[in-house]
């Protein structure tokens, strides 16, 4: 169905978002095929929004020449953006944000309603879920039937990067979802973040299988979710939106999150604990380098082998299978495509040549992954000496400062605090608050550069003339680091690691 600015003024109206329509009689009628909030990214036929504290009126007026048809902007804007552009049709709204999320789906043509959406939530795991989804959604041949939109990656069947946010803003979502619609991919797997559902950015959004996976204390601070309960409460909106919810009976606070998807058309649990669960475990082994399981479900049995170290794995992996189990994917593909999981920069094991040290390179940010993390690390590699590199983020999470060193000091015999996206922030600043949370008596260093600090712990690894686990967490396979209002190349974890075992190892220099 075609979307015209007339519609797009209806639907603000009927929200109270509406503060004035600038437009004439003729543009009434404009068709809208689509909505932007970058003005690179803008197209002919587009409603364009005007939104946050970097946003500049040469966005607005870039956009125009590009093809946007009008514009959408907060009240308190309106007036001096009428005098840039004065002859553009304008909505002035008194909430952009929501608005924003309102709009979207609507300018986009709702292309959810052309595609699985597939819904992953959590404080951890959400990556490691979606990517074992794709695994075994997709054929044979890469990307032919699944999109993501996650933490590590955007892709739509159109567009690929490296993402910036783990749930991008509303315009943008949309865009990939008219993306992935068009070109004919089934489903689209989402990581939805908090700050995602907190902040409008799935308004509308039709989730056919909401998956929630555990719940932690993390993004708490006055930047982003003021207190736990808002962090919670924000989370559990996914099942506002959702038809089958996927519930993991083995995470804090499960009867709650139990309770709210009951809202939802049918409820699947699943536990790696309670045999009692729609979908649960049993026999459970570990390996060098990889998990397995019996697993349990309302439609099959079968072993499920997981090509990649940790424990807690397992309880991503079943969460993958009851949202196959409500999409009704047959068992035979689920095992096969589980051997071939890979999740880039997630539970990758890399060695020395000379197999004296062994490094895990991993997205583990956060309390909650910090004690799966490490807990299932000392179990799968007994007697190793651990060293483990991290930071904390700029601008945001505070609280992981203080969580982290305090979580990590429990297990490591050296911790090596350096750069993880700094944004507005000094690194050395950020690492002695770190510091300065260091329980007494352990051992640590500050390394502001990532690439020297991973090539420290190699050393040290060497000299410390037993087995060694260097553990590279939080920014996987990234290629770049937030520094200011820039990403910024930078090596990846890996190939830092590769290069300080050939400086380091004996013999191989």
């Amino acid at each position: 169905m075609e979307t015209t600015l007339s519609h797009v003024i209806d639907v603000l109206g009927a929200e109270k978002l509406l503060a004035k329509a600038n437009c004439t009689e003729n543009a009434l009628a404009t068709p809208i095929t689509g909505a932007d909030c970058d003005s690179r990214a803008a197209a002919g036929n587009h409603l364009f929004i005007c939104k946050g504290q970097a946003f500049r009126t040469e966005f607005l007026v870039s956009a125009l020449e590009a093809g946007c048809v009008a514009y959408l902007c907060g009240e308190d804007i309106a007036a001096e953006l009428a005098k840039v552009v004065p002859d553009a049709p304008a909505l002035a709204v008194s909430d952009v944000r929501r608005a924003m999320g309102v709009v979207s789906p609507i300018c986009w043509g709702h292309p959810d309603r052309r595609l699985n959406i597939l819904g992953i939530t959590g404080t951890k795991g959400k990556s490691t879920v979606a990517y074992m989804l794709r695994s075994i959604l997709d054929g044979d041949e890469a990307y032919e039937h699944a999109g993501i939109m996650g933490s590590i990656e955007t892709f739509d069947g159109v567009e690929g990067f490296e993402s910036h946010n783990t749930t991008p803003e509303a315009p943008d979502l949309w865009r990939h979802l008219a993306n992935a619609a068009d070109t004919g991919l089934k489903h689209m797997i989402m990581e939805v973040s908090s700050q995602g559902l907190k902040y409008d950015r799935v308004t509308g959004l039709g989730i056919d299988v909401g998956c929630f996976l555990n719940i932690g204390r993390d993004h708490i601070s006055a930047i982003e979710h003021p207190d736990f309960e808002d962090y919670f409460e924000s989370k559990l909106k996914i099942f506002d939106q959702t038809r089958t919810a996927a519930v993991n009976l083995d995470c804090d606070h499960a009867d709650t999150i139990l309770d709210r998807a009951q809202r939802c058309e049918r409820v699947i649990t699943f536990s790696a604990k309670i045999g009692t669960a729609d979908i649960w475990a049993s026999d459970i082994i570990h390996e060098f380098g990889l998990v397995g399981f019996m697993a349990h479900t309302p439609s099959w049995e079968g072993r499920v082998t997981i090509p990649m170290p940790g424990l807690f794995n397992i309880e991503n992996a079943l969460a993958a299978i009851a949202i196959c189990e409500a999409l009704g994917v047959p068992r035979e593909r689920i095992i096969e495509r589980f051997f071939y999981v890979r999740v880039p920069g997630r539970m990758e094991l890399l060695f020395a040549p000379d197999r004296r040290i062994t490094a895990i390179v991993d997205y583990a940010h956060n309390k909650l992954s910090y004690q799966k993390f490490f807990s299932s690390m000392k179990e799968e590699f007994p007697g190793f000496w651990i060293a483990a590199v991290f930071g904390c983020p700029g601008d945001k999470a505070l609280e992981r400062r203080v969580e982290l060193p305090q979580e990590a000091a429990k297990w490591c015999d050296l911790l090596v605090y350096t750069e993880e996206d700094p944004a507005h922030e000094e690194v050395a600043d950020i690492c002695a608050e770190m510091a300065a949370n260091t329980p007494e008596g352990v051992d640590y260093e500050i390394i502001p550069d990532r690439e020297e600090a991973i090539s420290r712990a190699v050393e040290l690894a060497y000299a410390c003339g037993r087995p060694a686990l260097v553990c590279l967490l939080a920014k996987g396979d990234e290629t770049r680091q937030h520094e200011g209002d820039l990403f910024v190349p930078c090596r990846a974890d890996g190939d830092i690691f590769n290069d300080a075992v050939r400086t380091y190892g004996p013999g191989l220099a």
